[in-house]
């Protein structure tokens, strides 16, 4: 199996890039399955139906997200239905809305966890992990996992921790692509983050002036995605051994494309 997980969307550039490349990446890698990152896709902060929907209809399969999941409210009672394709970290606590991980209506399981360093108060994502896990099973279907995460190395020790446990461990948050895209010893794929899909002359996805000033001024200046220009596409491919559902390839999908 080809699985293609593609990095932080972020806002409209970001979704006008997905929808211009994806379908042609899919046919070109004869691509199986889709993860996006979608918590920056609306305007740059967290998601709406219509975005979505809008990612849906280019070819994604399954969304994830993570702590900017919860920015736009009205978006938050779609996370309850079953049949809306998007999951928040799962070492939320438990009676927070949705779910984080799915698994029996897809052909590839997809669990979503977020980091403890500089990010925020969660519960163990290697402990969530675990409990995951023990209702899942690799020798069924490939399984997944987006580690929403800011510290490298707290992305690395999750990567080893469940090699040969799931398909694949990839890092998301930092809209930075890594190259240390690699197979672990028990056949999980790893890379520290995907990256993003969103403008290159910007400051990770936002318009340069009102990032930049917020240094400058150590003031709060109001954030805007940079919606124009050449946007980068930012993902990985994952190829799969179908016998056993491990990772046999991993290897950067990067394109750009001018909006």
């Amino acid at each position: 199996m080809k699985i293609l997980m593609i990095g932080d969307v972020v806002g409209k550039g970001g979704r006008k890039a997905v929808k211009s490349l994806l379908p042609e990446i899919i046919d070109e890698f004869q691509i199986d399955f889709v993860t996006l990152q979608g918590e920056n896709m609306a305007s740059g902060f967290g998601l709406t139906l219509e975005t979505v929907m809008e990612m849906l209809e280019s070819g994604v399969d399954v969304i994830t997200s993570g702590n900017h999941v919860w920015d736009k409210r009205e978006f938050i009672e779609h996370l309850e239905n079953p049949k809306i394709p998007v999951i928040r970290p799962i070492n939320y606590p438990n009676n927070t809305p949705g779910r984080g991980y799915i698994y029996e209506s897809s052909p590839v399981g997809v669990i979503n966890l977020i980091g403890r360093v500089w990010v925020g108060e969660f519960d163990s994502p290697f402990s969530l992990a675990d409990q995951t896990l023990g209702n899942i099973f690799l020798d069924k279907k490939p399984i997944i996992v987006d580690f929403h995460a800011e510290a490298t190395s707290e992305k690395a020790a999750l990567g080893w921790y469940l090699d040969g446990r799931v398909t694949a461990v990839v890092g998301t948050h930092t809209h930075v692509p890594t190259a240390d895209c690699k197979i672990l010893p028990n056949g999980t794929a790893f890379v520290s983050d995907l990256g993003m899909v969103g403008a290159e002359n910007s400051i990770l996805g936002a318009e340069i002036e009102g990032s930049l000033n917020r240094f400058i001024t150590s003031r709060k200046h109001k954030m805007q995605p940079e919606t124009k220009g050449i946007m980068n596409f930012n993902s990985v491919l994952i190829t799969t051994d179908d016998n056993n559902n491990k990772a046999t390839s991993i290897e950067r999908i990067d394109r750009k494309i001018e909006i």
